[in-house]
Formats: C-alpha cells, structure tokens, sequence
C-alpha cells in the first residue's frame, strides 16, 4: 500500500508539473480541439457545397428535369445563365461547374442520335473538380437513361443495383474522418507526453532527486505513465463530446465508456512506449526524431489511413504486433457499428498483452539507464 500511496503522489506531482509546462498545455488543447476539426473538415473526398450553372438552350422537359437532378448538399441550388456566359462566369470565381445543354439536345435523343454535353469544371479547386466530374457524369447518365427508358427508346437494365453504404449511410467524410484524427492525437499525446517528462528529468537534473528518495526506478516510470495517461484520457472524453459529438455533429453508435475503456488500454501501451523511446534518447531532438519514425508508421498500418486487409498479405502479420492497430479496429467497431464488449474484448486482450510486454520491456532499458548514469 505503501508502494500505490509513494506512485499515487508522485503522479500526482507529474500534473502538477505538466500544469506548469505552457507548451505542452498549448499543445494537448490544440490536438483535442483545432486539430481534429481541421483534419476532419480540412479535406474532403466528397463533393459539398460545389457552385454549379447550367446553360440550357434546349429549354425541353429532358433539359428541365436534369437541371432539377443536382441538389444540395453536395451541389448549391442550379442557377440559369446565358448561353456563352459560362466560361466568363468561370473565370469570375462564380461557379465551379458549367453544364452546357445543346439546342435540340431532346429531339437528338428521341431520334436515336448521340448530342454531346459540355461541362466546363474550374480545375483549380483540383479535389473537387476531380470527384465532382464523376457526380456529374453518372447523374447526367442516370437521368438520360430513366428518360430513354420512359419513352421506350431504351431498354430498362436486367439488373438493378442497389447500393447500401453500413455504418455511414451518407458516406460523410466528416464522420470518419474525425474520428480518425482524434486516435491519432491520443496516439502522438500519450507517446509524446510520458517521454518529455522522462527527458525533462534528465535534463533538469532532477531525477537524482528522485532516486535519492525511498523510490524505486518502477515507482517513477509507473508514476509517469499513469499520470499522462489520465491526462491524455480526460482530454480525449471531452473531445468526443464536445468537439465531434457537439460541434461537428459526429454520431457515436456504440457505448462511449467502452471507448475509453479501449482507449485507457491503448494509453497504458502507447505511454510504456514513451518510457521506452525516452531511454533510448539523450535529448529531446533525439527523442522527436524517434517518435515520428516511430509513431508515424503505427498510424499508416493501424487501418485509418487505409484498410489492414488492402495491405500486403506479409504486412498483414507484421500490424499484429502493433497495438495501434488493435485500438484502431475497436475503435471503429464501438464508435460505427456500436459493437460491445463481446466483440471486441479479443482487440483488448491483444492492447494488455502488447502493452504488458512494452511496459516490462521499458521498465528493464530504465533501470539499466539509471543504473549507468549513476
């Protein structure tokens, strides 16, 4: 007991430390507020809001009815312009899209010949002219062929294609994406926090302080680790309320306590990792430089950037071993698919083992340190 009271308050001293550190405070509010936001809404692989004019000098039910077939939110309201005002149009910043519709475009529909369209796209804004050209062309195809279809001048399609999208019925960007963003800022806080402060002792000279005190190299590691580690904990609870549920209206399917139950296993690995890494380093450039070669690739393989099974098979097997992506996976289980315990407790053993393993492993290379530099 006496041991738990000896850790309990050297943790407590570590907050009260970080409390003082006005770079790292900076750093926690900008990576569980601005940062997830910005990653969230920064980019976006979905047409939203795009500017779009039509030029329509056919004026026929077919013209009207594909100009009514483009609606928010993807596309803002179509608006009317002159014929051969398109491209000036353009040119102002005005639209993004210009549909042309030719004279006589229905009649040349309805006698079986092939009238072209054409779609004047600003390729400056280049993510979205690149995916709105898509949108464009397949509601245009859509449409002309339910009218060529209706006016018995086509034959309906033998198979009808329904596609259902799980999970994330709108294919909103924002909803994934945000997510994503904030395991990644718990990933890069809890690794970053826990081993600045061990560097921060070094440097300092105070951790001969510490171990001129009735405290074992284990009481200061384990000290370090669970203080960061509620910090980082607290701040991702109230990120996903109020940053992802309250502001950028993220629907949470699944039990909110049982992320942050995957999320304190994931801090109790990530934050072994950060003793581990401030071992090996002499200085805090040298401990930055290991956690981006380090930090950087979890988060590549870990199935947010893309999916474990697109990667090689080889790689695969490699991901296993890599805590980031058990925590990824039931993340995304909880928070999409409102998975419980029942499945995903298998990602939460993988988290205990994994950070069990790292945190003996850490906890060896610190005792061999402190003894070397004693």
């Amino acid at each position: 007991m006496r041991r738990l009271a000896r850790i309990f308050w050297l943790g407590l001293k570590e907050m009260m430390s970080l409390r003082r550190d006005w770079v790292m405070i900076a750093l926690l509010i900008w990576s569980f507020t601005l940062s997830p936001v910005m990653e969230a809404t920064g980019v976006s692989t979905s047409v939203n809001n795009a500017s779009i004019a039509f030029e329509d000098e056919d004026a026929s039910p077919l013209s009207r009815s594909l100009a009514a077939s483009f609606f928010p939110p993807e596309f803002q309201p179509v608006v009317q312009i002159q014929p051969g005002t398109g491209a000036a149009a353009m040119d102002a910043g005005r639209f993004l899209f210009v549909i042309s519709i030719p004279p006589g475009f229905e009649k040349d529909i309805r006698s079986a010949r092939s009238p072209e369209i054409q779609v004047l796209i600003d390729a400056t804004a280049m993510e979205q002219a690149g995916i709105g050209a898509n949108y464009i062309t397949n509601i245009l195809g859509t449409e002309i062929q339910r009218f060529a279809v209706g006016a018995d001048l086509a034959e309906d399609s033998p198979v009808d294609l329904i596609l259902r999208s799980a999970f994330n019925p709108n294919r909103d960007t924002v909803q994934f994406a945000s997510v994503v963003a904030l395991i990644g800022q718990i990933m890069w806080l809890s690794t970053i926090l826990t081993g600045a402060a061990m560097i921060r002792e070094r440097e300092h000279g105070t951790i001969e302080h510490l171990l001129a005190m009735p405290l074992a190299p284990f009481d200061i590691a384990v000290a370090k680790i669970w203080a960061n580690a509620a910090v980082v904990l607290v701040a991702a609870g109230l990120a996903m309320t109020f940053v992802l549920e309250g502001f950028l209206g993220v629907t949470i399917a699944g039990s909110k306590p049982l992320f942050l139950l995957g999320t304190a296993l994931f801090l109790f690995t990530a934050t072994a990792l950060g003793v581990f890494l401030a071992t090996l380093a002499r200085s805090m450039a040298q401990f930055a430089l290991l956690v981006i070669l380090t930090i950087l690739p979890m988060l590549m393989l870990s199935g947010g950037e893309t999916p474990v099974e697109g990667q090689p098979d080889w790689l695969q097997v490699v991901t296993l071993i890599l805590p980031s992506r058990h925590f990824m996976s039931s993340s995304q289980a909880i928070v999409y698919k409102g998975a419980g315990f029942e499945t995903v407790w298998p990602e939460f053993l993988w988290l205990t083992l994994l950070g069990s393993a790292l945190l003996m492993v850490s906890l060896a290379l610190f005792r061999r340190s402190v003894a070397d530099d004693r």
